[in-house]
């Protein structure tokens, strides 16, 4: 266990009760910090990451206790910090949550480098890819262009990306 009182984030908001970032009622967490600068992204603001307000973990998991609903990891790109969004991921899983985590990266890229592979260990389902704005397409759900793909952690294809 580590000590959630010394452990920060940069955090553009936290959304109590969202539907749009996966099933059901959720908790979305959205962290600063993005190198991605996908053309057409709908929050620029949180590429920066010295942008939102400083949190630590004790008051993040507070507010997922406290709402008591699955998690959505976004941002900006919750893996530009890849440490400790597995740390954070790590302690939402402890409290028995399922975890969406959005990223900018694909899963063979994820897989590819320890770092960022490290955060599967806790999430449930990855929204992988950029936001393409060429593949813009406002009716698929939780996803913002067709490139982008929904992956159970879990299911036996998630290595290839299916």
């Amino acid at each position: 266990m580590c000590d959630n009182t010394k452990i920060t984030f940069q955090v553009m908001d936290i959304i109590r009760g969202t539907t749009v970032d996966g099933p059901g009622f959720r908790t979305s967490i959205y962290l600063a910090g993005c190198d991605h600068h996908c053309p057409g992204c709908h929050n620029p603001s949180t590429w920066d990451p010295r942008n939102g307000d400083t949190m630590t973990l004790e008051e993040i998991l507070a507010i997922v206790r406290e709402e008591d609903f699955d998690v959505t990891l976004s941002g900006g790109d919750p893996l530009f910090n890849p440490d400790l969004t597995a740390v954070l991921a790590s302690e939402i899983k402890q409290l028995g949550k399922k975890i969406w985590l959005y990223t900018g990266y694909t899963i063979e890229q994820i897989n590819a480098e320890p770092r960022l592979a490290k955060v599967l260990e806790y999430v449930d389902t990855v929204v992988d890819g950029p936001f393409i704005e060429e593949q813009k397409n406002p009716d698929l759900l939780f996803r913002g262009s067709t490139n982008q793909r929904i992956i159970e952690i879990n299911a036996p294809s998630h290595k290839n990306g299916i």
